[in-house]
């Protein structure tokens, strides 16, 4: 089997309302479907961002690809990863995890399984949280602890808020409120997004501790560990990070601080599923669970076949139009709180392009 083709399709269409994190605004969905043909008539999907530094080592990327065996994961990943030439963390990496995913894609396809089983298969159902709490235009406190009672009420057993965007005492009654409205039994989780600097990272902490918070995520920027050790020595509330963090050579970084409990890498940045599953056993030999960031559609496979699987992020349908439409199958939340895998061979990351048509762009 060999690699003929390579496409990239962008896609964008509009929020219903901007959001915000303790950083940044959101305005808009982006996304790049990456398709990877083969002689042999199986294409394998990934998916990918459409900023034009990721696009540029994207296209280059796939010229070399042409003419090559598309099993040979591990050959091609360390072609592509070479930091001299391209760099150590960013969009090259980010251009080869869309890649990557394409080609997993298309072993799974040709193995006739879904990636979960091709990877070794741990559970057929991963525990999830809801990823919401968003600040957004006039959005009062009631306004969120409906939002988070709307996702209690519709499975969810763990829910995760922003803070960080606006005075510390103010986020500290954002989550005192949360608490009250979900009640004692739903586990709360804050994502700070890197707003903090380390002293005001134990001021929240300590005064959001008796909300029972189960993780702090992202408290510092990702290269702050020793701001992540002097954390996680001020509170008995776990420090959830690695979004931000590339490869397996980051995480073992970020692994030796001994300070961040709950690791997640986002697979579709850090390295795809190659780097994905390495990072995850490493974790596992150092007692560290996995709670990918990000898509929930590009992670449930990954999350499924790891025995450290903690939590799969999911984003509701309130933050995004298409919620449900952009794929052909769509995996939903279940009255346990759990979502299902998908049985269908590969990663099942098949765009509806009925629906996401109108929406592609050119760039």
């Amino acid at each position: 089997m060999k690699i003929t083709r390579i496409v990239s399709e962008y896609y964008s269409w509009p929020r219903p309302v901007p959001i915000s994190n303790g950083v940044h605004t959101w305005t808009d969905v982006r996304r790049a479907v990456v398709k990877i043909e083969t002689d042999e008539g199986v294409t394998g999907i990934g998916l990918g961002g459409a900023a034009a530094g990721e696009r540029q080592f994207r296209d280059a990327f796939a010229q070399k690809l042409i003419g090559q065996d598309p099993l040979l994961t591990e050959r091609i990943w360390a072609d592509l990863w070479s930091p001299k030439l391209y760099g150590r963390r960013g969009y090259e990496t980010r251009a080869l995890s869309s890649l990557d995913f394409a080609l997993w894609d298309i072993k799974g396809k040709v193995a006739g399984l879904p990636l979960y089983k091709l990877l070794g298969g741990v559970k057929n159902r991963i525990p999830s949280y809801v990823a919401g709490g968003y600040y957004a235009p006039d959005k009062t406190i009631r306004d969120l602890q409906a939002e988070m009672e709307s996702y209690v009420a519709r499975g969810a057993r763990a829910v995760k808020m922003k803070v960080g965007a606006v005075p510390l005492g103010e986020d500290v009654a954002r989550v005192k409120a949360v608490r009250e409205a979900i009640g004692p039994d739903i586990r709360l989780m804050v994502d700070v997004n890197c707003a903090y600097r380390y002293y005001e990272a134990i001021q929240f902490a300590r005064r959001v501790e008796p909300y029972d918070v189960f993780w702090i995520e992202e408290p510092v920027q990702p290269d702050d560990y020793e701001g992540f050790v002097k954390i996680s020595r001020s509170t008995s509330i776990a420090l959830a990070a690695g979004e931000n963090e590339y490869t397996k050579h980051g995480f073992r970084d970020l692994i030796a601080t001994q300070a961040v409990a709950i690791l997640q890498p986002d697979a579709r940045w850090m390295g795809g599923v190659t780097e994905f599953i390495k990072v995850a056993h490493l974790a596992e030999a150092h007692g560290l669970d996995i709670a990918a960031h990000g898509d929930q559609q590009a992670h449930l496979h990954l999350l499924g076949a790891i025995p450290n699987a903690l939590y799969l992020e999911y984003y509701p349908a309130e933050f995004d139009p298409l919620h449900g439409q952009v794929y052909l199958e769509t995996p939903k939340i279940q009255p346990d709180g759990s979502v299902e895998l998908l049985e269908t061979p590969g990663i099942g990351l098949a765009p509806n392009e009925e629906a996401i048509g109108r929406y592609r762009v050119a760039l």
